[in-house]
């Protein structure tokens, strides 16, 4: 079951100014139904992010940090059931996304196999993403990752590191 959302910001001189930083917790259960919740609370972030602090966050980047969670969700799902904590951090130039789960087994990319069917959520995360870090935990493991907000002028990610 999904806990409620928490928000908190950097205060800088008693108020949140263009170099504050903006973070949100929410924890799941991680059943299948909550794939879709950890992509609705990374939206509604984002979102926030954009009308309260005016930050640019590309289509491109919302496409992306969207899929991002739903492929680590998945995994979760799929060979670490139980709980799951998704933490969210924006700086207006990033966003860094932690998905904490009790799973005990890092992931691993699979070797390219153009005849696999299905199996391909890591690559995809490693292609799109700026950084990629496992960390094994007391319990479980956390995965982080780190997505460009805003693109260049010529659309392209900004500071986006390819693989």
């Amino acid at each position: 079951m999904e806990q409620p959302v928490a928000y908190e910001e950097s205060v800088q001189g008693g108020q949140v100014n263009g170099a504050g930083v903006m973070r949100g917790s929410a924890s799941y259960e991680m059943t299948s139904s909550d794939i879709a919740r950890v992509r609705d609370f990374i939206r509604e972030f984002l979102t926030t992010a954009q009308t309260v602090h005016g930050w640019d966050v590309s289509a491109r980047a919302m496409d992306v940090a969207l899929l991002v969670a739903s492929e680590l969700a998945t995994n979760v799902c799929k060979y670490a059931p139980g709980p799951c904590l998704v933490d969210l951090e924006c700086d207006g130039t990033t966003l860094g996304i932690v998905m904490w789960d009790s799973g005990p087994i890092l992931p691993a990319a699979s070797a390219a196999d153009p005849t696999r069917i299905g199996q391909h959520g890591l690559e995809l995360v490693l292609m799109v993403c700026q950084s990629f870090e496992v960390r094994r935990e007391p319990v479980g493991k956390s995965l982080r990752v780190q997505i460009a907000l805003p693109d260049s002028p010529d659309n392209n990610p900004s500071g986006h590191t390819t693989w």
